[in-house]
């Protein structure tokens, strides 16, 4: 049997229980200062207390304060260095997406003796438009790669758009005869409907929205196509704008054989030829080669035989077979006078009877020049019928 002193040889009764399970626990300052409990002293016990221990007051956190300064803090600066970028380095200013008005210059060419009448075809065969092709024909597509930030896809949407347009506003008989302008204003960027409407409604007189600088167009009163068949000469060009944007150049001679309209027969020899040159610039932004749309940035328009006296009228006034213009010329224009000018663009019409050779260009006027144009990097000139 062993002594007092050996430890007893049956095993500790509860080894996993008891107080022995808080042997690993350390007491220490920290943990007792983290206690929530805190037991009432010998003496307070004595008192009328129902409970043994009381509830000590949450310890506000010392993180919390500092976490959040050095957050305000970072913003801060993440805010200061923002600005003093911004002055250093400040953004380029957005360049704004609304289509500009257009610019729109007519000229209208007066001949010098009386208008020749007429078949159409012997008128056609006997002038420069002999060589030219009929209708949408003579509009033909230059050679299509891309540019720097646009795809050959993109130009080509582009470039068919373009020729949209040129038959919708210069070859619809509809169109020509004033009975629609809606086929031409579905083309256009919407911020330029408001003036397209303006121009084709009530063209002012001081020349700042002529029809003409949109559509071709006859008053239907007083005349009409002597032949269905419109020749076509010209050519397209592409680029691309430092601005990012792709800009289309044309340059087309419509020749049209017109009759007057009269109550009876039509003589067989009462037509006359009448030829527009539209020298048209055109702008593209990624929105307008998505939605099939255009606008029509400048138009340099030549027409006759006109008299000089309807560059501003709303429907183009042709001189018909045996009609001569207004004696008076253009109108006067005083140089010292303020404001608007009063007086008006005209040329003279000459054509080159040349038969046999290449058609020359239709006219020459003798006062304007044509506008300039942004050099392109790709032209395609029609090739001879």
């Amino acid at each position: 049997m062993a002594g007092r002193a050996d430890p007893p040889e049956e095993p500790p009764e509860n080894p996993a229980g008891g107080e022995d399970e808080y042997r690993s626990l350390v007491f220490d300052e920290s943990f007792v200062r983290a206690a929530r409990l805190q037991e009432f002293s010998a003496q307070e016990r004595m008192g009328e207390h129902a409970r043994a221990v009381r509830s000590l007051p949450r310890r506000s956190s010392r993180k919390g304060p500092g976490l959040a300064t050095t957050l305000i803090v970072l913003v801060a600066l993440a805010f200061a260095t923002a600005v003093y970028i911004g002055f250093r380095q400040p953004l380029p200013t957005p360049v704004l997406g609304r289509a500009q008005p257009l610019e729109a210059t007519v000229v209208p060419l007066a001949p010098r003796g009386a208008v020749p009448g007429g078949t159409p075809q012997s008128l056609i065969e006997r002038g420069p438009a002999a060589h030219f092709r009929i209708g949408a024909a003579g509009i033909n597509l230059p050679a299509v790669r891309r540019t720097d930030d646009y795809s050959a896809t993109e130009v080509m949407a582009a470039l068919a758009t373009v020729k949209d347009f040129l038959v919708e506003s210069s070859l619809n008989p509809d169109v020509l005869g004033g009975r629609e302008t809606e086929t031409v204003k579905a083309l256009l960027d919407p911020d330029q409907a408001a003036e397209f409407d303006l121009s084709t409604d009530s063209p002012s007189g001081d020349a700042r929205h002529p029809a003409a600088g949109w559509l071709v167009r006859f008053d239907p009163a007083r005349t009409e196509l002597a032949d269905p068949t419109i020749r076509v000469f010209g050519t397209l060009a592409y680029s691309e704008t430092d601005a990012g944007k792709l800009e289309v150049v044309t340059d087309h001679t419509f020749t049209y054989a017109l009759r007057p309209v009269v109550n009876g027969p039509q003589k067989a020899d009462g037509a006359s030829l009448f030829t527009v040159h539209r020298l048209l610039h055109f702008l593209f932004d990624r929105d307008d080669l998505r939605l099939h749309r255009l606008e029509l940035r400048t138009a340099y328009v030549q027409a006759g035989p006109q008299s000089c006296s309807s560059g501003s009228a709303p429907a183009l006034r042709p001189l018909l077979a045996g009609e001569r213009a207004d004696p008076a010329g253009p109108a006067g224009t005083d140089p010292y006078a303020t404001g608007t000018p009063a007086g008006g663009l005209c040329g003279t019409l000459r054509i080159s009877p040349a038969l046999g050779q290449a058609p020359p260009a239709p006219f020459s006027p003798s006062v304007v020049s044509p506008v300039p144009v942004s050099p392109s990097l790709a032209s395609g000139p029609l090739p001879s019928p």
